[in-house]
């Protein structure tokens, strides 16, 4: 089933100018910025520029140039923000199941203290 994409979401709305975020990289294929919300002292959301909902959407449509403009742009981030040594976690939920709020493919990325496990046991 194909995945219907809202161009009015919060981050396409960034994407538009529409809406300020405190950038932290641009590049051809992302952007990256500061959660409005950390959940870490480093939470930087790394988004790709193309209409993509989620990362099944983004891995089945998007071209090799996206996924590997994407993906540099997650690694530069973390080693921006002096991540890179110490050691970061990557989340992207997936749907509604996975918790996903924003219906635009988001990669997080948390840094600046020991993370604890990934998920909560239950």
């Amino acid at each position: 089933m194909a995945k219907t994409y809202d161009p009015n979401n919060v981050f396409a709305r960034i994407l538009r100018g529409e809406i300020p975020c405190k950038k932290v990289l641009e590049t051809e294929h992302a952007l990256a910025f500061h959660d409005i919300n950390p959940q870490a002292p480093t939470h930087i959301l790394v988004i790709p520029k193309g209409a993509y909902v989620d990362i099944d959407d983004f891995s089945a449509r998007a071209t090799e140039t996206e996924i590997a403009g994407l993906f540099r742009a997650v690694g530069e981030v973390a080693r921006g923000a002096g991540a890179a040594e110490p050691g970061y976690r990557i989340l992207s939920n997936c749907g509604e199941d996975a918790n996903q709020e924003v219906p635009h493919l988001h990669i997080h990325v948390f840094a600046g203290r020991r993370l604890g496990p990934m998920i909560v046991k239950g």
